[in-house]
């Protein structure tokens, strides 16, 4: 055999070893994995709040077994996703994965937790394909093309015509430019396309092309945290007074930053699975008990599908008695519950999140902005899985 496969058949063994180690412990080992440093620090730092809420209002033991999380840091890196998920599986023995903040830390980890049977939870990332790249992924996030489509709808029965979509040019952005441009042209409508780049994004000459284009409404893609850095600079640039609406999916007007972005925000339509504003029991909770552990901070889409991702792992492990592997992952699947954001369930077939998505607007409310659901589309599956399905 070449040193190579030696090499390769000796790691998986290591892997299939770790696993088997794993079972026989009186501990669950959820290995939380996150941007905790760099540009995407909001997202990880969201889950990881809603995750350790979870944890401390639910107890750390299940099915007698005691609940251990243990949460990397990765940087937004991919390679250091994949490491730190190798060691986590090798050494650490963990039970579960979890977290994934971007899309390519995801895909970095699948091929790991198919080898190694273990189940993967994304409460972050939202690109549709995620779940597809490996049996054992499941998701309690979103996806871009399931929070997408429903404004493109709207879009096209208000009155809008013509619209330029700028995104981040990564996987979530191209799903989101798709998603709402094969929509809304299948509508009437005219669609222009810019791609902004991922890291260290300028939005100034985009924005340009935006004012020359002159269309009824900007549709809007960038990850959370990014949000506030181009409504200031939509700002300056006048926007704000152009006519022009902005609109988009719902990480733009995020919860946890809206009150910093300003009035400028006021009047945003968007379309996402979670607003701290939600009007539910298990929602004002959910948002005192968060604002109560964190100093006081807001919720987000993210912190929410940290809190529900413990959820699925805790309610998952109750059907198994504490079992982990393929007897978890398929505990979770066709699993529901009443979440902060309304009802949820893991769709059987593709193990992705399905659940309600609501049009919003932004509006102040008791001196703070939010954005202020106005109409409900329920029950939505990931479209671009639903129309392979089809």
């Amino acid at each position: 055999m070449h040193r190579r496969t030696l090499i390769l058949a000796a790691g998986a063994a290591a892997l299939v070893a770790a696993v088997s180690g794993a079972q026989a412990q009186e501990t669950v080992k959820v290995g939380l994995i996150l941007p905790l440093t760099g540009p995407f620090t909001a997202i990880g730092r969201q889950v990881e709040m809603g995750a350790r809420l979870y944890m401390q209002q639910k107890g750390n033991t299940v099915a007698g077994k005691t609940i251990e999380l243990i949460v990397k840091d990765d940087g937004a890196v991919a390679d250091a996703t994949k490491r730190t998920a190798q060691d986590l599986i090798v050494n650490e023995k963990v039970n579960v994965l979890a977290g994934f903040g971007l899309t390519p830390l995801a895909l970095a980890t699948a091929p790991l937790a198919t080898q190694a049977k273990v189940p993967a939870v994304v409460m972050a990332a939202g690109t549709a394909t995620i779940t597809e790249a490996s049996p054992f992924i499941t998701r309690t996030s979103f996806t871009l093309p399931q929070a997408t489509e429903p404004m493109a709808d709207w879009a096209a029965k208000n009155g809008i015509k013509k619209v330029v979509t700028l995104v981040s040019d990564y996987g979530p952005g191209i799903d989101s430019e798709k998603a709402f441009s094969g929509v809304f042209t299948k509508a009437g409508g005219q669609v222009e396309n810019l791609r902004v780049p991922l890291a260290n994004p300028d939005f100034s000459p985009f924005l340009q092309k935006v004012a020359d284009a002159k269309p009824d409404a900007l549709f809007v893609f960038v990850p959370a945290g990014q949000g506030a850095q181009f409504m200031k600079q939509f700002v300056e640039r006048g926007f704000d007074k152009s006519g022009i609406k902005l609109i988009g999916p719902g990480d733009v007007t995020d919860d946890e930053v809206l009150n910093n972005i300003g009035d400028v925000a006021l009047g945003a339509i968007t379309t996402h699975h979670y607003s701290v504003a939600h009007d539910s029991p298990e929602n004002k909770a959910f948002v005192e008990a968060f604002k109560k552990a964190n100093n006081n901070m807001r919720p987000n889409f993210m912190g929410v599908g940290g809190y529900d991702g413990m959820h699925l792992i805790y309610e998952g492990l109750k059907k198994t008695n504490g079992q982990g592997g393929q007897a978890l992952i398929d505990a979770m699947k066709g699993m529901s519950w009443t979440s902060p954001r309304g009802p949820v369930s893991i769709d059987p077939q593709t193990r992705d999140i399905i659940q309600n998505i609501y049009v919003r607007k932004v509006e102040r409310k008791d001196g703070e902005l939010y954005n202020v659901e106005f109409a409900t589309i329920p029950n939505v599956k990931d479209p671009v899985k639903a129309a392979k399905a089809n």
